[in-house]
């Protein structure tokens, strides 16, 4: 009876014991559990933080990479408007040279287009006296011209050359041209021919007198009456009206 009394206590102390050491677990369970829930909760943030971080990084690296492209960009843009300023420079200085050469030529050539001139009025005056109106105002407005500061330099050689090349096409052109001729003491008005420098005569209104420009003897000549169809035909000729013929008229040589 005792023992089973012992045994009885044994079991109901072992018992007893058990219970206090699963209490004491559930506790310690709890513990584990509730730290456990706060590690998982300050794991969750912190790997929302690290997201977020890492979101950043990757927005960060983009603008990065986006301005990377611009810089190279830029950089081979300037490199380019490099190689345009310096060719800019290059042009300035080659400009400069030019624009000095320039004032050097300018100065050589005022007085080779006043000798031109020079030389165009002493030919004008030696020549066949036809057109001498026209001729002498072109060579006054030429020198007219030459004294002005308000004509460039090339202007002025432009002209000179155009007179030049005016006279010279006078050498080979058929004119008729009306004028005033002096005829025995009296002015006369009269048709002028001329064919190229070769022969410069001259034929009344009315047809009833004809003269030829002698370069010879630097004189006006009356011509018989056997040249006045010949001129009249020149005339015509000269005006367009009639197709291009043989002419016969008097041509006196200069020695």
């Amino acid at each position: 009876m005792k023992y089973f009394l012992s045994t009885l206590l044994f079991l109901n102390l072992a018992y007893s014991g058990d219970v206090f050491a699963f209490s004491e677990n559930e506790k310690d369970l709890s513990k584990v559990l509730s730290v456990s829930k706060k590690i998982n909760s300050s794991a969750a943030q912190s790997q929302e933080k690290i997201n977020q971080i890492a979101e950043q990084i990757d927005t960060k690296l983009q603008q990065f990479k986006v301005l990377n492209k611009e810089i190279d960009g830029l950089t081979i843009y300037n490199s380019q408007l490099q190689k345009q300023i310096d060719s800019q420079n290059m042009e300035m200085q080659n400009l400069n040279i030019a624009i000095d050469e320039v004032s050097v030529i300018e100065r050589q050539i005022t007085p080779l287009m006043m000798n031109m001139i020079t030389g165009l009025e002493q030919f004008v005056e030696l020549d066949v006296p036809f057109l001498p109106e026209e001729r002498q105002n072109r060579l006054v407005q030429l020198r007219s011209m030459m004294d002005r500061a308000d004509v460039a330099p090339s202007e002025k050689f432009r002209r000179v050359m155009e007179a030049f090349q005016v006279e010279m096409d006078y050498g080979r052109t058929l004119e008729a041209y009306s004028g005033v001729q002096m005829i025995d003491g009296q002015e006369r008005e009269v048709e002028f021919l001329r064919l190229g420098r070769t022969a410069l005569v001259y034929q009344t209104r009315d047809g009833a007198l004809q003269g030829v420009w002698n370069k010879q003897s630097k004189t006006w000549e009356i011509l018989d009456s056997s040249y006045r169809t010949q001129i009249t035909k020149g005339l015509r000729m000269a005006k367009k009206q009639l197709a291009p013929d043989l002419l016969i008229l008097p041509v006196a040589l200069a020695n």
